[in-house]
């Protein structure tokens, strides 16, 4: 057998290594928490990868370093050398890895799916409690520590529980616990019958009279005054009414057509600012239960535990401060006294948040609401409000959005031209292809955010809420809401143009849809711009009431959702990566053929459209190949020939794109994007919700039957 000095690594660095590897690691599972707990609500503020990925990585090493350390110190107890006051020692600082193991206030999970996993969560509290215990009983009878130990592990167990209680709450089965309503036995039948038996056995002359109560007559029983949405706080106290009702779509439960009266008759009179506050501060609701502890923490039972939790790691460290520590080393006691300080920061800085949240605002009663208190919270609020300048330019802009903004304000955009022509001058996959990055690679290199402006909100507003209009019952509103484009063709007074545009909708299927009339719609921008410089840039500026402005952020916007977001876009589009592969083949090789790279967009525009279109490519390649690019270049000059009007109709077939898109992916999909900054078609898909463009409600109409017996 090989003696210790034939090992490789020398005896100094073992040594050190020995002497460190607990400590260490206790400090950064300590860190880690510090880190989460200031920094995981960013992931609602940016959609910026290089930001959310490093709280991507605390979160995975938090839990590993302080199960790692439960481990270490489990190991050291059992050593003979370390019995005594190191041992002591050793006992104490189990139970803060517990608390670690609970996690910070601001996150629960990274993503839906981890709420699922509540149940391995529960099994972990199990065999750490009980490792911890057995730390514990180790160090027994002589432990000087064993007062404020238990403490510690009370407040340890009540973390752990609080974390493992909120991601259930978080997820499916937590969801439609709370949210089912209660069984409905209905009237008794058997009751019924035998009173009518009775009377029938009787030869009583009898009649069932039923009667039917349509709920479409029932009046709305929730008001929303308009001069209530001047109050930060009515604001968010009506978001979170409608927070309650409209989170069961998360679940796929099916709201009444009651329901969705009520809302679309409030959102009917609001404003596109106050649709945009009251959405805002909906999602951030959704959030904040699906990936924070507020469900838990925020209730009578929630509170009563974290002030326990608090009182004991308080008196845990007075019971540390009066001890005679002669016999620890000084290192020791500076971790002890960090790990103290922490976990009593931690929770005030718990508290903190809390307080200032918007469910603090909810539970408010109104005489709090004139208070000091109330002031602070109604002008924190104002902070927290959707603004959409072009640029932060000022120092308390760049803050509010950093510290307060409930999502990222920003709109990515993906441009397939430039994408083309940058990769059609690749010759061999870089190392990153190799490794798998490749779309972590394209995000960073070819995805540009561009600002959440309130103009192409209104835009937005405008239209669904014109839509919502039309929509008065059921049926109308199923039409609305399988429109892809279709609808807003055969609405406006086209003529001839119809029977022209409607085939780039009828005739391909929705991811074909979208990469055309993103390629089109690029294409005739260019053109429009080549022509505007030629006669001066004044007729170019003048976007048409903003359309042109829109018509070229919706489409850089879809085609990400479309290339970027697969995930989400399998449900609508299907699996679209064929359209998309051989539409990027086909433009990289007329690009490579007339030697078009980067910085070519303007001509390749324009070699693009001097190609005669006069066939179908259909005709030409067949079937096999799915490019849509001279299918595009062809809808191009047909848009072209309306001149005033294209920008208008280009734009409102945008939006009943992204509509279509918001309505048909999946709820899960939606409720994802919350945690990364959140995304344009989430706001549309919970505005259509409010609207009433929906496609499935549950007509409630009661019957109740009567026994007349005659004279």
């Amino acid at each position: 057998m090989d003696s210790p000095t034939d090992s490789p690594i020398p005896s100094s660095v073992m040594k050190i290594w020995d002497q460190w590897n607990l400590r260490g690691i206790i400090i950064l599972s300590l860190s880690l928490q510090t880190f989460l707990i200031l920094f995981a609500p960013l992931r609602k503020r940016t959609s910026n990868k290089l930001m959310l990925m490093p709280i991507w990585l605390a979160y995975l090493l938090a839990d590993w370093a302080a199960s790692c350390a439960v481990g270490l110190i489990s190991s050291r107890q059992s050593d003979t050398q370390n019995h005594g006051d190191y041992g002591d020692l050793l006992a104490f600082w189990a139970p803060f890895l517990l608390l670690h193991l609970g996690g910070p206030y601001t996150i629960i999970a990274i993503a839906l799916e981890d709420n699922a996993l509540w149940p391995r969560h529960l099994l972990g509290l199990l065999f750490q409690a009980i490792a911890a215990l057995y730390i514990f009983v180790q160090s027994l009878p002589r432990n000087k520590l064993w007062i404020p130990t238990l403490l510690l592990f009370l407040a340890g167990i009540i973390k752990y529980v609080e974390c493992t209680r909120a991601l259930y709450l978080a997820s499916v089965d937590g969801l439609k616990e709370v949210m089912l309503r209660k069984p409905e036995p209905g009237w008794d039948y058997a009751k019924f019958m035998e009173e009518y038996s009775s009377k029938k056995d009787a030869n009583l002359p009898i009649e069932i009279h039923v009667t039917e109560h349509s709920i479409m007559d029932k009046p709305n029983a929730y008001r929303l005054g308009r001069d209530e949405m001047d109050d930060n706080v009515a604001v968010v106290r009506h978001a979170y009414h409608f927070f309650q009702i409209f989170k069961a779509l998360i679940i796929g439960l099916k709201l009444s057509f009651y329901e969705h009266k009520e809302s679309r008759a409030i959102f009917l009179e609001r404003t596109s600012q106050e649709a945009l506050d009251l959405v805002t501060a909906e999602l951030n609701f959704m959030y904040e239960s699906f990936y924070t502890k507020v469900a838990v923490v925020h209730s009578k039972l929630g509170y009563i535990f974290r002030a326990i939790s608090f009182c004991a790691v308080s008196v845990a460290l007075f019971f540390f401060y009066k001890l005679e520590k002669h016999d620890f080393q000084r290192f020791d006691i500076v971790i002890t006294y960090t790990l103290l300080y922490g976990a009593i920061g931690l929770d005030l800085m718990a508290v903190f948040i809390l307080v200032f949240s918007d469910w603090t605002t909810v539970a408010m009663s109104n005489p709090w609401r004139d208070s000091v208190l109330g002031t602070i919270l109604g002008a924190y609020l104002n902070f927290k409000r959707t603004r959409c300048p072009k640029k932060a330019t000022s120092c308390l802009e760049r803050t509010r959005r950093f510290l307060f903004r409930r999502w990222s304000e920003s709109v990515s955009t993906f441009n397939l031209i430039d994408y083309s022509l940058k990769e059609c001058t690749k010759v061999r996959p870089t190392v990153i292809d190799l490794l798998g990055l490749k779309g972590l690679r394209e995000k960073m290199k070819y995805v540009f955010h561009k600002p959440f402006t309130m103009g192409l909100w209104d835009f937005i507003f405008e239209e669904l809420k014109y839509k919502s209009i039309l929509a008065k019952d059921p049926q109308a509103s199923k039409k609305l809401f399988s429109a892809r484009g279709d609808w807003i063709l055969q609405d406006n007074e086209l003529c001839g143009e119809r029977n022209e545009l409607l085939p780039f909708v009828d005739d391909f299927n929705y991811a074909q849809s979208l990469l055309l009339w993103h390629i089109a719609t690029d294409l005739c921008d260019t053109l429009d711009k080549s022509n505007a410089e030629d006669r001066g840039c004044r007729e170019y500026k003048a976007d048409d009431h903003g359309c042109r402005e829109y018509s070229k952020t919706m489409p850089g916007y879809m085609l990400y959702l479309l290339v970027m977001q697969t995930t989400m876009m399998s449900s609508v589009a299907g699996v679209a990566q064929i359209e998309l592969l051989d539409t990027c083949a086909e433009a990289k090789s007329f690009f490579s053929k007339r030697k078009l790279g980067p910085g070519k967009h303007e001509e390749a525009c324009n070699r693009f459209l001097k190609v005669n279109t006069e066939f179908k490519p259909v005709f030409v390649r067949g079937r096999k190949s799915k490019s849509v690019w001279f299918d595009a270049c062809i809808l191009a000059k047909e848009l072209m020939k309306l001149e005033e009007k294209k920008w208008e109709i280009i734009s409102k077939v945008w939006v009943e794109l992204l509509s279509y898109t918001a309505t048909h992916c999946r709820a899960h999909n939606h409720a994802e994007f919350l945690g990364q900054g959140g995304e344009l078609v989430t706001f549309v898909w919970l505005l259509l919700s409010h609207f009433g463009i929906w496609e499935q409600f549950v007509v409630e109409e009661e019957l109740t039957g009567k026994l007349i017996v005659g004279k």
